[in-house]
């Protein structure tokens, strides 16, 4: 099912008494989601990712614009009526209910002409258990199973109607690191088989870019990008985007355009030819440091981490931001107080300094 945003904002009213304007949760939202595929909003907390989930589903109405599934206008649709399986953060079982009763509870309720009968449900059921590899587990209570097992139930319960949509809102936060992973994988690979359009809201960015097809990175209520994980890791349009994505993060340096050359400090590190004069931001990712014995990139070695086939290389610059990591091959032998580098061009990213947009080289 193909999602279409078309300039979708919702505000709310302040809960400031003094503060007479409302706060703009989502700003101008406009984005078609492909049918079939596994979209992550992306972002910081607050900047209006859940809120925007909030809206496809129809828990909440936009202040303006319109929502389309398909070619069918859901603006003002009720959730029960748009065909949207939702897994929260919390996966939100009944307790008292078996695992089977669990997922067996929104067939339930179905009524009129879409009423099933016990043997089909069931049938249905055990369909969704065994998509989420629970189906050893039927006669558990939530309370007798680990959080990923439950997170598991909570998306079979979610796909038992087989809906339309599938909307997963920070579903692994809950989870211990081991688990997250494993059931992420899980996510994808329930994607993937079912073919049901995915909305994945997270605050965390390797859990987006493992497994979304594309995600739409989010401040403040605005969409800043939208594109496949590598290519916007790869190609960030600004520094809060660059910033954002990447463990570990970004390198972030002060530096200025001179006479065709990119400066950091007073050594010349690239060229940049067509840049206007002046100074700038400059994001360099970690795995974009080289050492060699006359590299341009002068630092001071602070710690020197090999972790099997790659080395961390933490050192200090007059013009960053704060320390400098590096990730190199191991192969490279750092030792003594300085360390050189070579700068890798497609992993040096310059940025304005006053708007903080991406700038390029003519």
């Amino acid at each position: 099912m193909r999602i279409y945003l078309e300039h979708v904002t919702k505000s709310f009213p302040s809960q400031n008494r003094k503060e007479k304007r409302n706060v703009i949760a989502v700003n101008d939202f406009t984005y078609e989601i492909p049918d079939g595929t596994l979209t992550g909003l992306l972002g910081p907390s607050g900047c209006g990712k859940s809120t925007t989930l909030n809206l496809i589903c129809g828990l909440e109405t936009p202040t303006s614009g319109k929502i389309y599934f398909g070619d069918d206008d859901v603006t003002l649709l009720p959730p029960e009526s748009r065909g949207v399986g939702i897994v929260f953060q919390n996966y939100a079982l009944y307790p008292h209910l078996t695992v089977l009763e669990n997922i067996l509870f929104p067939l339930q309720n179905l009524k009129g002409p879409e009423k099933l009968s016990k043997a089909v449900m069931l049938d249905k059921a055990r369909e969704a258990a065994d998509l989420v590899q629970i189906s050893r587990l039927l006669e558990r209570r939530p309370k007798e199973m680990s959080g990923g097992q439950q997170q598991r139930v909570a998306i079979a319960r979610a796909l038992v109607k087989r809906p339309r949509v599938l909307l997963l809102d920070e579903p692994l936060s809950n989870l211990d690191a081991r688990l997250r992973l494993q059931t992420r994988e899980e996510i994808r690979r329930i994607q993937r088989e079912t073919g049901i359009t995915t909305v994945f809201v997270t605050h965390d960015q390797e859990e987006a870019m493992s497994i979304s097809d594309q995600i739409v990175v989010m401040k403040e209520g605005i969409v800043q990008q939208i594109g496949k994980p590598q290519t916007v890791y790869d190609d960030p349009v600004n520094l809060f985007v660059a910033k954002f994505l990447g463990t570990p993060p970004v390198n972030v340096f002060s530096g200025e355009i001179r006479s065709g050359q990119l400066y950091l400090g007073q050594a010349p590190v690239l060229p940049f030819p067509g840049g206007r004069d002046g100074p700038v931001w400059v994001g360099i990712r970690p795995e974009g440091f080289v050492p060699s014995p006359d590299g341009p990139l002068v630092c001071s070695t602070r710690a020197v981490e090999v972790m099997g086939r790659d080395t961390s290389v933490v050192c200090t610059h007059p013009a960053a931001e704060a320390q400098i990591r590096a990730i190199i091959s191991s192969e490279h032998d750092v030792s003594g107080d300085t360390v050189r580098f070579q700068l890798k061009p497609a992993k040096v990213h310059v940025f304005d300094r006053q708007s903080e947009n991406r700038i390029y080289p003519a």
